[in-house]
């Protein structure tokens, strides 16, 4: 495991980051871009063109928000000219009603350098910009370190509206002198200095060589101050796997780790972190771009870091001759300037001016950093389409047509962002999802027995950890890990004394007490006065937090009475929590080392507020904020001097919160007014004890908004909220019927079931099946209905749902529905057999199946009364190409031909990816089969497990099938026909299909069909074929005698032959027939593992027979069962050879 204190400048990830050892890939699912006029089916982006569209107004909203009105004016790039001038200019922003719903505003971001074609001496530009009032709530939070608000997709949209108006760009010609000589001189020093290299192997290790210098190391605060980490000291192989993708998720990312600790592993492939952008061996396709997804902290940036390090030394990846790595933060300090894409990698990368980087001998790497600090407008679907990298266009339609594929088809591509950003790229543009989840378990203990070195101290802060569940949960991050270490090895030490934290509050307080004492250790600075800092500190942190800005720039600052000295100051005296970062040309930006960190600092300066100043700061939050609603509040009142009523509001605000965005927030908020806490904080700044009255009046209101809520998931955070306030009354009283595991009896109001799901998210138990029976017991339908209601959010995270038996109506199935649909759901697999659903029970399922967030690849739904109607909702959800489902079972429900000929339409459906269907006992005759069969024959056809047993196919049907069998587009290989009135006729019909060429076959079971020996002769004729793979064979109750074990006898020493299971039970075989099968059993031909006799007339003389061929050590048979036969004490000797490790038998059943 490794620390990371910081990264390199311009790289978006936290600054106490760490690496961990598990990610997940996930298969990213495809949604069609939009097309434009011109387009084609081929070609769905507009032609070649240099020239930039316009974009008309629009009222749609756009959930990122694009407002850069506070970010620096970017490097100005000209065509032929990577050397910017220093130029003024004033640009104004015209006024326009549209919501941008991801926040682009750079309103104090500097005026960027301005870099022309031919010129790699940039000039630096002043530009002044005006930042006008916005109404617009920034939704994706565009910090590399912090967690941003997800983007907000409405119903029916997958995809949010990428479309932004291009402002008017003033003419850029005034030269002023330099606002910032210090600038000026490192822009020249960057270029002037530079010794160009006609030979490209020496630009190729120059290249490698800077880079190398740049991520060999991580650093403690900021590059410049803190003290730097090899890399390669202290990085642990990530565990990266390939599986689907995750969907944009409208939860705090704290929520979201908690989910991910809850699921099961699955069975992903894993994949080494060096080889993420290559192919796997049984990929066809190769891989051009990469998404990694991850919440703040987790460690996406650390991961592509030391994959450029491993590349620059020599180590992986040798095949890539040029690496990229171009962060989005400073790619937006240049959105407004035109130039070709060969100069933007010039100005970026100077050493390859003389190189033709985009020769055929060369393979190409792009490396783009932190997608949710993108403020470029991303707009895939509007615009140009370019393919000359020497053509000039915007750095927004120079970054679509690289990712799309217009420019450099060849390049290879990874992208790292933050889940709420990740669908900013359209799915059909990304080849592969990962997504970094975090420490499991096992890893947690190993970084703390890595960071602390007395080992005896690291295992006694895992055990405080591992008794405060909530906590040992936010240990999922590894930036948490490094603030717990930190708080917690100089608390156990000896010399400390105090209370051990126990929850978030006390945690971070600890943490921010440790950090600014250490600001009182350094030697400079000393008139800066902690409680000024931490209340400027908190301000900013409080409006940013606000409006979903989690980077921001000198006007931010300025805005909340810090100057960019005492930026600089604050950042250097509390570089673990404090950031002031330099781009490409020195661009400042600001961040927190963390988003919990900023959240923890909003809480405390709006808790501060209150108690010293009597100030609710929620009032000046503005009205016109869409998405931070402001409630019901009189603003000419003065504010009471009552601290429940700012939590109440605090409470309020955060339940109105669609992304819940506030959620850690609030709870910081809250656990600031415990007593416990109030000791910590006057250790650092003055401030009035709240009364436990206060917090008793808190409490009892969100268990109030608990009671009320008709959201579980939002009920999960209070209930966490409570835990701050130190009240576990709810949970306590539930957590004994949990335990006993006799909920099922239990009589509990809304909220005690809500504190029951509480329970069961937060427990250490992984959701691998939920089994509803055991909390309804013998409930009536509607009492039923209203416990699988408000335990939804536990059926979201459960693999495996099992409502077996369990009356649920059809509001159940309405509430089933919503799980399919939703975005977080993690189900894979849903029973309800046994319950009678009816047709409108399966039409509202079917809805759930259509939805493109639904995963669900088994369906049961045996005995539910669903007649052919139900099937054709069913036919339309397997016809969709997003369908997951593999296994449907339908049997014992009277859907008849009819229902067949619908469920056949859509299995032809080449989007069906449907591969079992169980249909037993559904009133299935021959015409039934017509349809299955031409199903089976249509290309592609998936299926490969039917089950018919039960249904009256009669010989004409199963000939039926067995045409089906030969054609070449079938590729099924398991057949169950059980109780079919199946006879040598369309056994005759079977055994041909077998025999033919290529035969798919390898599962067959004909029991309960009175075959006879007749019909065994059949079989055992075409077990010989050397075309026939058949390797199961069940002929259970077929009226087989001793005779028909001859024939079989003779198959089974066929070379090949290719039965490895043979059930012949219920047949009186008697010991002749039993004696004829274990002298072929001897024969080291036969390749029989599996052997069923049960109840076939075996005594003690057959048994020894078996026993002897057994016992020659040539026989393969591993499984025995001889249940329902008097064998007497022969049977001494089975067990024998079973118990002796030398013999191959390992399952013997004699009784």
């Amino acid at each position: 495991m490794c620390l990371i204190m910081n990264v390199p400048s311009g790289f978006s990830e936290s600054s106490a980051e760490l690496n961990l050892s598990a990610m997940s890939i996930q298969n990213q699912g495809a949604h069609s871009m939009d097309e434009t006029k011109s387009t084609t089916d081929k070609d769905f982006y507009p032609r070649c063109s240099s020239v930039q569209q316009e974009r008309s107004d629009s009222p749609d909203f756009s959930c990122v928000s694009m407002s850069a009105q506070s970010i620096e004016q970017p490097v100005n790039i000209k065509s032929g000219d990577t050397q910017p001038d220093l130029i003024s200019v004033q640009q104004e922003r015209s006024d326009s009603p549209d919501f941008s719903c991801v926040s682009m505003s750079a309103q104090s971001i500097e005026q960027p350098v301005n870099i022309k074609s031919g010129d790699t001496q940039p000039d630096l530009i002043s530009v002044q910009q005006e930042r006008s009032d916005s109404p617009d709530f920034s939704c994706g939070s565009m910090s590399v370190q912090s967690i941003e608000q997800p983007v907000n997709i409405t119903n029916g949209d997958t995809q949010p509206d990428l479309m932004s108006i291009h402002p008017p760009r003033s003419d850029l010609t005034e030269p002023v002198c330099n606002k910032d000589d210090e600038f000026m001189n490192q822009l020249q020093s960057t270029y002037s200095d530079f010794s160009y290299k006609s030979n490209s192997a020496e630009v190729l290790k120059a290249l490698k060589s800077n880079l190398r210098k740049k991520f060999q190391c991580l650093y403690e605060g900021t590059s410049e101050q803190g003290n730097p980490t090899l890399l390669n000291e202290i990085y642990t192989d990530l565990y990266i796997t390939e599986g689907e993708n995750g969907e944009i998720s409208n939860e705090h990312e704290m929520r979201q780790i908690e989910t991910q600790l809850k699921r099961a592993a699955t069975e992903d492939t894993p994949i080494k972190c060096n080889d993420i952008l290559r192919a796997l061996p049984e990929q066809d396709k190769p891989i051009r771009t990469v998404l990694t997804k991850g919440v703040a902290g987790i460690g996406k940036t650390v991961s592509l870091q030391k994959f450029i390090l491993d590349w620059a030394e020599g180590k992986e990846n040798q095949d890539v001759q040029l690496i990229f790595p171009l962060p989005f933060r400073e790619l937006n300090l240049i959105q407004d300037q035109k130039c070709s894409l060969l100069d933007l990698l010039q100005c970026f990368f100077t050493e390859i001016k003389e190189l033709d980087i985009f020769s055929s001998e060369y393979k190409v790497s792009f490396f783009f950093d932190g997608l949710d600090e993108c403020r470029l407008p991303l707009n895939f679907h509007c615009n140009v389409r370019l393919c000359d990298v020497r053509e000039s266009a915007s750095v927004d339609v120079l970054l679509t047509n690289l990712i799309v594929g217009n420019l450099l088809p060849s390049a290879l591509i990874w992208i790292t962002s933050r889940p709420a950003a990740a669908g900013l790229i359209p799915s059909e543009c990304v080849h592969r999802v990962t997504e970094v989840r975090g420490f499991s378990d096992p890893q947690k203990e190993e970084y703390f027995r890595k960071r602390i070195s007395d080992q005896s101290l690291a295992n006694r802060i895992i055990s405080h950890l591992k008794s405060s569940r909530s906590l040992y949960i936010m240990c999922h991050i590894p930036v948490f890990c490094w603030i717990s270490a930190t708080v917690l090895e100089k608390m156990l030490r000896e010399t400390e004394r105090g209370e051990i934290p126990k929850t978030l509050t006390q945690m971070y307080t600890h943490f921010l007490i440790i950090q600014t004492n250490i600001k009182h250790e350094k030697d400079y600075e000393k008139t800066v006065k902690d409680d000024d800092m931490i209340l400027k500190l908190g301000k900013i942190a409080f409006q940013q937090l606000v409006k979903g800005n989690l980077i921001f720039y000198e006007q931010d600052l300025r805005e909340c009475g810090i100057d960019v000295t005492e930026a600089s100051v604050y950042s250097g005296l509390c570089t673990q929590i404090f950031k002031e970062e330099f781009g490409l040309f020195q661009g400042k930006v600001y961040c927190f080392v963390h988003l919990s960190i900023q959240e923890h600092l909003a809480a405390l300066y709006v808790h501060l507020s209150f108690t010293n100043n009597n100030l609710n700061v929620f009032d000046d939050i503005p009205k016109q904020r869409p998405q931070f609603k402001v409630l019901n509040l009189i603003q000419n009142n003065p504010p009471k001097h009552v601290l429940s009523e700012l939590h109440q509001r605090a409470v309020d605000e955060a339940l109105q919160s669609k992304n819940g965005h506030l959620d850690l927030f609030l709870r910081f908020l809250l656990g600031l007014s415990v007593e416990s806490n109030y000791v910590l904080l006057q250790s650092l700044m003055k401030q009035t004890l709240s009364s436990s009255t206060s917090n008793n009046k808190t409490a009892e209101y969100i268990k109030k908004k608990i009671s009320t809520s008709h959201s579980p998931e939002k009920s999960i955070n209070l209930f966490h909220c409570l835990n701050e306030l130190g009240d576990h009354s709810l949970v306590e009283k539930v957590q004994d019927y949990v335990k006993s595991g006799t909920l099922s009896d239990a009589k509990f109001s809304s909220s005690q079931w809500s504190a029951v799901v509480f329970l069961l998210l937060t427990s250490e138990t992984k959701l691998d099946e939920f089994y509803l029976k055991k909390f309804v017991g013998r409930r009536s339908k509607s009492e039923n209905v209203k416990v699988l209601q408000k335990l939804l959010p536990v059926v979201k995270e459960s693999r495996s749902v099992q409502l077996c038996d369990c009356d649920i109506a059809d509001e159940g199935c309405a509430a089933l529905a919503s799980a399919l649909r939703s975005d977080s759901s993690q189900l894979r697999e849903l029973n309800l057999s046994d319950i009678k659903l009816g047709d409108s029970g399966v039409k509202q399922l079917s809805a759930g199946l259509e939805n493109l967030h639904c995963k669900l690849e088994i369906l049961w739904l045996r005995n539910c009364g669903v007649t052919d109607k139900g099937c054709a909702a069913l036919a339309s959800a397997l016809s969709l190409n997003q369908s997951h489902l593999r296994k449907l079972d339908l049997s014992m429900n009277d859907i008849g031909n009819s229902g067949v000929n619908l469920l056949s339409a859509g299995l032809e459906n080449p989007q069906c990816k449907l591969q079992t269907l169980i249909l037993r006992d559904c009133g299935i005759a021959k015409q039934g089969c017509e349809f299955l069969a031409s199903a089976l024959k249509s290309n592609p056809s998936h299926l490969r497990d039917l089950h018919l047993s039960d249904n009256k196919l009669g010989n004409s049907g199963v000939e039926q099938l067995s045409a089906a069998l030969k054609n070449p587009h079938c590729k099924l290989q398991k057949l169950k026909l059980t109780n079919c009135g199946v006879r040598n006729k369309g056994l005759a019909a079977l055994t041909s299909a077998l025999a033919s060429n290529p035969s798919h076959l390898r599962n067959l079971n004909l029991s309960e069909n009175k075959l006879q020996n007749s019909g065994v002769e059949l079989l055992s004729d075409v077990l010989e074929n050397p075309h026939c793979k058949l390797e199961i064979l069940w002929l259970r109750r077929c009226n087989v005698t001793d005779a028909g074990c001859d024939d079989l006898a003779s198959a089974l020493l066929s070379n090949p032959s290719h039965l490895r299971q043979l059930n012949l039970s219920w047949n009186k075989l008697g010991n002749a027939g039993v004696k004829l099968l274990s002298d072929v059993l001897k024969n080291p031909q036969c390749k029989l593992e599996s052997l069923r006799l049960i109840n076939c007339g075996v005594t003690d003389e057959g048994c020894v027979a078996l026993a002897s061929a057994l016992g020659s050590n040539t026989s393969h048979l591993r499984e025995l069962d001889l249940s329902d036969n008097k064998l007497g004490d022969s049977v001494k000797l089975l067990s024998a050879l079973k118990d002796d490790p030398y013999y191959k038998l390992d399952r013997l059943n004699c009784y």
